[in-house]
């Protein structure tokens, strides 16, 4: 079935909510106020009253504090025009995640009571807002992270209702990144009754995405065909230039998220002063975005230095703590490559020093297993056609790490751990305190 058109991709998404509503009697959708995600809801909704379905589904939106004006309307309106049909969610909860522009405070926490004379904005008042003093969280712990909060609520949304199983309805499309393509497309994932469109998130829970299949340009014909409401932000993305594969809205401080921190400034003039002003390195990561300062554009080497040195160096110039979190987090990648070895196919073997590497000659697990494994004698300066691979550890993937303010190391594989996350807690506690 061709799923190019917006009529085959819309039948196709109308399909699987109607499967999804007739498998599970308890349903929630994960809100944004994004595009994708306000398709999503207004779909689901028209579905439900086209078939005179009058249950409730939970409707979950994890407010970031440092959001457009315009989006937190469209979110108001969507909540507030739906009442019949929606269980609100509606979460101002402190929660930590990253701060991409700053290695002073790597880490800040929205809706942090200890800053709120500078919360972006006012906490929204309306009956259906979950804040600290009314929260029926009982996993809930003081400054979790996002992910963390998002994992446990579907298990929390499915005992709430005493249900058997739960749908997590998502509006994520494999076009919008590689990431949400892996992430659908993984063939080692387990599923719901093998729908690849499918995720199982534990015993009882389950994430969808109905309009995973659909191009960008089958978002904004939906909206345009069907005179559906969506977020006005958008408009003025347009207006501003930005290409409609680009146009994201997200909290403004995360590692892909800073480089549209100048877009506050020129879109919502009134927000920017509070973004800017709300968490360290805010301006900085505006005026040197996609420079060599946030190491957006190609580094070349300084005169004088390896990658080795230069990656001794540059650690030497950060703040106590955060040399901490890179050098563990360095060892742990050094030791893993040199234990596991990289999978190598047999082109890019003839490209390696002979005497830099052991040949194994057992077969990778990793991927399709039809690569070598192979192992470093000591860790390469770099390694010229091979080094942006991830497969490969270098000083100067590790260098790389340290200039793009990755703290989290993720260009190097890793993910945040809960360690790290307490760790950061006592770091933004004591620069709190000298601030």
């Amino acid at each position: 079935m061709n799923r190019r058109g917006i009529k085959d991709v819309y039948e196709a998404a109308l399909e699987r909510i109607g499967y999804i509503f007739s498998e599970f009697g308890n349903i929630y959708l994960a809100f944004s106020g994004g595009k994708d995600s306000g398709v999503m809801l207004n779909m689901v909704l028209d579905y439900m009253r086209l078939h005179g379905i009058k249950r409730k589904i939970g409707v979950l939106y994890i407010d970031v504090e440092a959001s457009y004006k315009r989006t937190v309307d469209f979110i108001e309106r969507m909540y507030l025009d739906n009442t019949d049909l929606i269980e609100p969610y509606w979460v101002c909860l402190p929660m930590t995640t990253t701060n991409a522009v700053s290695m002073y405070e790597p880490y800040w926490i929205f809706w942090d009571p200890a800053k709120k004379d500078k919360w972006v904005r006012p906490m929204p008042e309306h009956d259906f807002i979950i804040h600290r003093d009314n929260h029926p969280f009982d996993f809930y712990r003081k400054d979790m992270t996002f992910e963390e909060f998002t994992a446990r609520f579907g298990d929390w949304f499915n005992t709430r209702n005493n249900a058997v199983k739960t749908a997590c309805l998502i509006g994520i499309r494999m076009d919008e990144s590689l990431n949400r393509y892996r992430a659908i497309q993984r063939p080692d994932k387990s599923t719901f009754d093998n729908k690849k469109y499918s995720t199982r998130v534990s015993d009882t829970t389950y994430n969808f995405y109905p309009v995973y299949d659909w191009k960008t340009s089958d978002i904004w014909v939906y909206n345009g065909k069907y005179r559906k409401p969506y977020n006005p932000i958008y408009d003025l993305f347009y207006k501003a230039g930005v290409p409609l594969s680009r146009m994201r809205i997200c909290e403004p401080y995360g590692d892909e998220q800073k480089a549209g921190l100048n877009l506050f400034r020129e879109l919502e003039p009134e927000t920017w002063v509070k973004v800017v002003d709300r968490v360290s390195g805010a301006n900085f990561g505006n005026i040197y975005c996609g420079t060599k300062a946030t190491g957006a554009k190609r580094i070349s080497l300084p005169r004088g230095h390896t990658w080795r040195s230069y990656c001794k160096f540059l650690l030497k110039t950060l703040p106590e703590e955060t040399r901490s979190i890179y050098t563990t987090k360095f060892i742990r990648f050094i030791r893993y490559w040199h234990r596991v070895g990289s999978p190598v196919c047999n082109e890019d073997i003839l490209e390696l020093d002979p005497d830099m590497v052991i040949n194994t000659y057992a077969y990778s697990k990793r991927g399709k297993g039809d690569k070598y494994v192979v192992k470093f004698r000591s860790i390469p300066d770099v390694l010229p056609g091979l080094d942006n691979k991830s497969d490969f550890l270098s000083w100067r993937r590790m260098c790389m790490a340290i200039l793009k303010n990755d703290i989290l190391c993720q260009s190097l594989s890793f993910s945040i751990t809960r360690r790290q996350i307490l760790r950061q807690q006592e770091l933004l506690e004591k620069y709190r305190k000298l601030l």
